[in-house]
């Protein structure tokens, strides 16, 4: 079994109104060596920026990777702790109806199929240092579009 490199991503997803413009945000650490990166869309939804920001980290990695993802978004780290598995034997459905933003669940589902990803909860806004600077670029995002 080959012995894949380790790698902590943090994320995070802002939204100005919900749906409204939003931001999306990672810190990737590779070997010590942090990069950033940050986008977004004009409308949408804090969820969706959660996602991004976690989707977007992923594929900026080249190649299969142990993966420690840290976020303050419940809906994603229990998505893929928890969620996932059952919406795929449901056929991509909750037990009330169908899972919001199936895209997104779908390809970060492709994207578990290459990286072993152990996702972990910290609280928001307490001074966790890569959160709050993912924070300051989806921010940064969301001030742009409303210029």
């Amino acid at each position: 079994m080959t012995t894949l490199r380790q790698v902590e991503l943090f994320t995070d997803g802002a939204c100005s109104g919900n749906p409204g413009p939003g931001g999306w945000a990672y810190v990737l650490r590779v070997d010590g060596v942090e990069r950033e990166a940050a986008g977004g869309e004009p409308r949408t939804t804090n969820n969706r920026m959660e996602l991004l920001g976690a989707i977007e980290g992923l594929k900026s990695l080249d190649g299969p990777h142990q993966v420690r993802l840290v976020s303050d978004s419940q809906y994603l780290v229990k998505g893929l702790n928890e969620w996932i598995e059952g919406w795929k034997k449901r056929g991509w459905r909750r037990k009330d109806g169908p899972v919001l933003n199936v895209e997104l669940w779908q390809e970060l589902d492709r994207l578990r199929l290459i990286h072993r990803i152990k996702a972990e909860w910290v609280r928001g806004h307490v001074g966790h240092a890569e959160n709050e600077r993912c924070d300051q670029l989806a921010v940064a995002v969301i001030d742009r579009y409303r210029r």
